[in-house]
């Protein structure tokens, strides 16, 4: 009995692979361009906007073909590909005067989405020279903010699709991994927290959290067409503590293994993060385990 092929989370049956084959056989001047489309369509593998997921499903293609399962029609053509050969961002150089004063010193704060505006450049600028894990282009559904006082920057922050599998978010939401895949987009991923290293203001970090929580889900529902009802983050264990985090009233769910979403090993092979969630609705859980 032939055992199914496992990628990221998507399952394909041996049934599933013969298909590919005979779609590839019966189409053998067509490009691995078409093919990819073909079962997108065939499998009716969309995104929430209705777009095929073609990226998806070329990966899985390209995995298949180096396991030996499939053999891809020849490459028609060698297309640069600017996120493999993609350059650091560009220094946008801002005032860095020290900002030293409480919260009401520097209200109002405005909370800014930039992606897609003539201020993402210096979201990555300020993102890959000051924040620890640096700069890396986010993968999926993702909005990015920068916290303005009169006219200065003074924080960012990254939301992104969300994690795949986490034991403790998911054993705290409820939902099984059949709903978990159908709903996973229901959930937003703060993967980057920035303060610029000028800004010293006491209790800013839980006040922009808590800014963020009312402003993020209504931005998410008119960029993607679909609301958001949970939010979740990463904390390094051994850099802090989380303390903004708890402050702004997010929930501690647990921690992670350490072994990363295609782990093989069962070994710790990263550092230990701290996992916290912060609730949109109080039926949350009905919600997302439906």
């Amino acid at each position: 009995m032939e055992s199914d092929f496992i990628y990221q989370g998507h399952q394909l049956t041996h049934s599933d692979i013969v298909s590919i084959k005979t779609l590839i056989s019966t189409n053998p001047d067509k490009s691995r361009w078409f093919i990819s489309r073909e079962l997108c369509r065939q499998w009716n593998w969309r995104q929430q906007n209705g777009a095929l997921k073609d990226m998806l499903c070329r990966s899985i293609l390209l995995k298949l073909e180096s396991v030996g399962l499939i053999t891809l029609p020849p490459r028609k053509r060698i297309i640069n590909n600017p996120l493999a050969n993609r350059k650091p961002p560009s220094l946008v150089k801002v005032d860095q005067t020290p900002i030293v004063c409480v919260i009401k010193d520097i209200q109002p704060i405005e909370l800014r989405s930039v992606r897609k505006t003539q201020y993402e450049k210096l979201y990555n600028s300020l993102i890959h020279e000051h924040h620890y894990l640096g700069y890396t282009h986010p993968i999926g559904e993702n909005i990015k903010y920068i916290y303005f006082s009169y006219g200065r920057p003074i924080a960012c922050m990254g939301w992104t699709s969300a994690v795949r599998h986490i034991g403790c978010r998911d054993r705290f939401i409820g939902w099984s991994a059949e709903i978990r895949k159908k709903n996973l987009h229901l959930i937003a991923y703060n993967t980057r927290f920035l303060i610029l290293p000028w800004v010293k203001v006491t209790y800013l970090a839980s006040h922009l959290l808590g800014l963020s929580a009312r402003i993020v889900p209504g931005d998410w529902l008119e960029f993607y067409k679909h609301p958001i009802y949970f939010l979740e983050t990463f904390v390094d264990t051994e850099k802090f503590q989380g303390i903004c985090y708890r402050a702004a009233n997010w929930i501690f769910l647990g921690k992670t293994t350490g072994r990363g979403k295609n782990d093989q090993t069962n070994k710790q092979n990263r550092s230990i993060k701290a996992v916290f969630g912060y609730p949109l609705q109080k039926n949350f859980r009905r919600i997302l385990c439906h």
